[in-house]
C-alpha cells in the first residue's frame, strides 16, 4: 500500500474508535428527568447561587423560574457583579415582588479576582444551604430539576453534580456547531467515567450542585480566583480532595440558549478558547495538526485519492457522519443540519486560532471591561487556578 493509504487507514482507525468510544460512553449517562423526585429526610437545605454581569437580555425570565422551583428549603441568591446594563433594576424590581430572593451588589472587582469567580465566591459565603448549585444568569429551571438533583446525589451518595444541560440553537450550522463541540467535550474529558475514576473530572457552569462542606473544604472558588474554565477547575479541585462526581443530561431539566448565533459564539469564546490549551501556542499547534488530520483530511482526501484510499476516507467521514446524526437526533435536532459537516472542523480551527492570537497579540484578555494579563492567567492557569503571590 501507497504511504497515503496507510495513512488513510490510520486516520479512520483513530476515528472510527473515538466515534465509537463517544457514542457508547454519552448513553452510559443517566438523565435527570428520570430520577424520582423523592427527598431524603431531612431534607436538606439548597442555595442557588447566580451571578450576573450586565445580562439585561436573559436574568429575569431565568431569576422566575428559579423561583418557581418546586423544592421545599430553598434560598436563591442572585449576585450583581458590576452590572452597567439595566440588569440591576430588573433584579430589585423582581426582588420587591419576591421578598425571599436574595441580593448582592457588587460595585468593585478586588484585584488578583475573575469577576465572575469574584462574585459566586461572594455568594457561596452569604449561603446557607447544605448545598450550593452555581448557574448561570441565562440558565431556565423546571420546577422539579432541583428536587431531582437533590434526591439523586443523596441516594448515590455524590459530592458534586454537573448537568448537560439542554442548549437552545436556532440555526443549522450552530446546531452542528454545538454538537460537535460536545463530542469534542466527551472524546476529551471521557464524562460518563467521573463517578468511578479518580482520574477524570468534570464542571458545568449553567449546572454545578457542591455539598457546601466539600465546597468550602477543598477551598471554593477562592482557591482558584483566576480560573478562566471556573467550572472545570471547581471540578478538578473537588476530585483531588477526594469528592465524588458525577454528571446527568439535563434535557427538558435546565435550558440555556448558549449563544444565539455562530457570530456570537466566535465572539463568546475569546474568553476562554487559550485557556482549553493551558495558554501554550504548541498545544494548539498539536491539536491543530491532529483535527486536520482526522477532520479536514478525509474530505479533502475525497477528492484527491481513489482506489482504497478514497474508501477508506469515505469510511472515516461516513462514521464523523454518523457519530454526529446520533448527536443531533438525542436532541431533537434534523439531519439537515449535516451540510455543514464539511465545514465545521474549519470553523472551529477558526475560533480556536482567533481566540489564542487576540489573547497574544494583546498580551491578555479583556472581558468585560477588565484586563487580565496573559502572564498572570498563565501562572495562575498552572497553580489550578489559584492566586498568584
Amino acid at each position: 500500500m501507497s504511504t497515503g493509504t496507510w495513512f488513510s487507514l490510520a486516520v479512520f482507525l483513530l476515528v472510527a474508535a473515538v466515534c465509537f468510544d463517544v457514542t457508547r460512553g454519552w448513553r452510559r449517562l443517566n438523565e435527570l428527568r428520570f430520577v424520582p423526585a423523592v427527598l431524603p429526610a431531612p431534607t436538606p437545605m439548597v442555595s442557588i447561587v447566580v451571578a450576573a454581569l450586565n445580562e439585561a437580555d436573559t436574568i429575569a425570565p431565568a431569576l422566575r423560574s428559579l423561583l418557581a422551583i418546586d423544592y421545599p428549603r430553598l434560598e436563591v441568591i442572585v449576585v450583581n457583579d458590576r452590572s452597567t446594563d439595566a440588569t440591576p433594576q430588573i433584579i430589585d424590581d423582581i426582588a420587591r415582588e419576591h421578598p425571599s430572593l436574595r441580593v448582592i451588589h457588587i460595585h468593585e472587582l478586588p484585584s488578583g479576582w475573575l469577576g465572575k469567580n469574584h462574585a459566586l465566591q461572594r455568594g457561596a459565603q452569604a449561603a446557607s444551604g447544605d448545598y450550593l448549585l452555581f448557574t448561570d444568569a441565562d440558565a431556565v429551571f423546571a420546577p422539579s430539576a432541583v428536587r431531582r438533583a437533590v434526591a439523586y446525589c443523596a441516594e448515590h451518595r455524590i459530592d458534586h453534580l454537573s448537568l448537560l444541560f439542554e442548549l437552545v440553537a436556532h440555526s443549522r450550522l450552530l446546531r452542528l456547531l454545538v454538537v460537535s463541540f460536545g463530542a469534542g467535550f466527551m472524546a476529551r474529558f471521557r464524562p460518563w467515567k467521573v463517578r468511578e475514576s479518580p482520574s477524570h473530572h468534570v464542571g458545568i457552569g449553567g449546572f454545578n450542585l457542591v455539598g457546601r462542606a466539600a465546597y468550602f473544604d477543598a477551598g471554593g472558588h477562592a482557591a482558584m480566583p483566576l480560573a478562566v474554565l471556573d467550572d472545570m477547575m471547581l471540578g478538578k479541585l473537588l476530585k483531588r480532595h477526594g469528592y465524588r462526581q458525577d454528571l446527568l443530561i439535563g434535557t427538558d431539566m435546565v435550558r440555556i440558549e448558549w449563544y444565539r448565533n455562530t457570530a456570537g459564539l466566535v465572539r463568546g469564546l475569546e474568553k476562554n478558547i487559550f485557556a482549553g490549551f493551558d495558554y501554550r501556542l504548541a498545544q494548539l499547534i498539536a491539536v491543530t495538526v491532529l483535527v486536520l488530520a482526522t477532520r479536514v483530511w478525509p474530505w479533502l482526501g475525497l477528492l484527491l485519492t481513489d482506489g482504497l484510499a478514497w474508501r477508506l476516507n469515505l469510511l472515516t467521514v461516513m462514521v464523523g457522519l454518523l457519530l454526529y446524526a446520533d448527536l443531533l437526533r438525542a436532541r431533537g435536532w434534523g439531519l439537515e443540519c449535516l451540510v455543514y459537516a464539511p465545514l465545521v472542523p474549519l470553523i472551529e480551527l477558526a475560533i480556536w486560532w482567533r481566540g489564542a492570537l487576540l489573547v497574544l497579540l494583546r498580551g491578555g484578555i479583556d472581558w468585560r471591561g477588565t484586563r487580565y494579563p496573559l502572564a498572570m492567567l498563565r501562572r495562575a492557569h498552572d497553580a489550578g487556578g489559584g492566586e498568584i503571590r
